[in-house]
């Protein structure tokens, strides 16, 4: 099987990720032979940017989550390794600086369609699921500095809402809830 650039193998998986990604209507870059930028639109993260790369004898996934964690790192680490004990064909990983990624490694001969579509929704549904979650752990004390900043001028809390609950955390009980029938 001659799978190098140019070769057989190579250039079928090149095809396969390009009719993949054009029957999902996925926004894409082609930027070379086997080299794919494509950016996966999400809910709580507005969009995930992912590379798929045509290696000699493998597909390489890297997507980005989330820049380093300010602050309770070994929270957030907690969380990612009993994470990827759920994820389907990735795993989350750190850079040199800290930065949050999901990677994955493919061999060329599994790489079909309905793969490429499965992992490619399962970096979508890792990355918007957790994001919120990340932030939480890793950033609770900016996104309380942000909340005040923002309430002290008036400014819109509306990409905020979801964390309202760092800023305002419910009582233990609500007056009368106690003694209700």
């Amino acid at each position: 099987m001659n799978a190098g650039k140019g070769g057989e193998e190579f250039r079928r998986v090149d095809q396969v990720i390009s009719s993949t990604l054009e029957a999902a209507g996925l926004a894409y870059d082609r930027r070379g032979e086997g080299v794919y930028f494509v950016t996966l639109p999400g809910v709580k993260k507005l969009q995930t940017n992912c590379w798929l790369i045509v290696r000699e004898h493998s597909l390489a996934v890297e997507a980005f989550v989330c820049r380093r964690p300010d602050e309770a790192h070994e929270d957030v680490y907690r969380f990612l390794l009993r994470r990827n004990a759920k994820l389907y064909g990735v795993h989350y990983t750190i850079d040199s600086v800290g930065d949050i990624y999901l990677v994955g490694r493919f061999g060329l001969d599994t790489v079909t369609e309905s793969e490429v579509d499965k992992v490619l929704g399962q970096i979508l549904e890792a990355a918007d699921g957790d994001f919120n979650t990340l932030l939480e752990l890793g950033f609770a004390t900016s996104i309380r500095k942000e909340w005040d900043w923002r309430v002290s001028r008036g400014e819109s809390l509306a990409n905020l809402k979801a964390f309202e609950h760092l800023v305002r955390p419910e009582s233990p009980h609500s007056p009368g809830s106690l003694t209700a029938d």
